[in-house]
């Protein structure tokens, strides 16, 4: 069984047992969450799209840690102008465990 979540303003496909990083969710390490936004539900070759939720679908996730993802280096140049600009972004993310889909 599978569904489709959104958290973070992005959609995830999950199944029970999988490891996730989504965006920062402010929550103990430990902690056991419900996500209620499911747009879809399938188990095999049936589907269950919401529009846009799909009725009583919760799925029970777990915070397994917090952390910050890799360096994202912006680096911008006018040539010919004597203008370099160097900035760093390390986003924030929260991993989370998927112990069961309910839909």
């Amino acid at each position: 069984m599978y569904a489709v979540i959104k958290t973070g303003g992005k959609q995830y496909k999950v199944a029970a047992g999988e490891k996730l990083k989504v965006e920062q969710i402010p929550a103990d390490i430990g902690s056991e969450l419900t996500i209620d936004q499911v747009l879809a539900v399938g188990a095999g070759d049936t589907i269950k799209f919401g529009a846009p939720l799909v009725e009583g679908a919760k799925v029970l996730v777990k915070v397994v840690s917090h952390g910050r993802h890799d360096k994202v280096r912006i680096f911008k140049m006018r040539r010919r102008k004597h203008y370099q600009k160097r900035q760093g972004h390390r986003q924030n993310y929260t991993e989370l465990e998927i112990l069961s889909i309910n839909g």
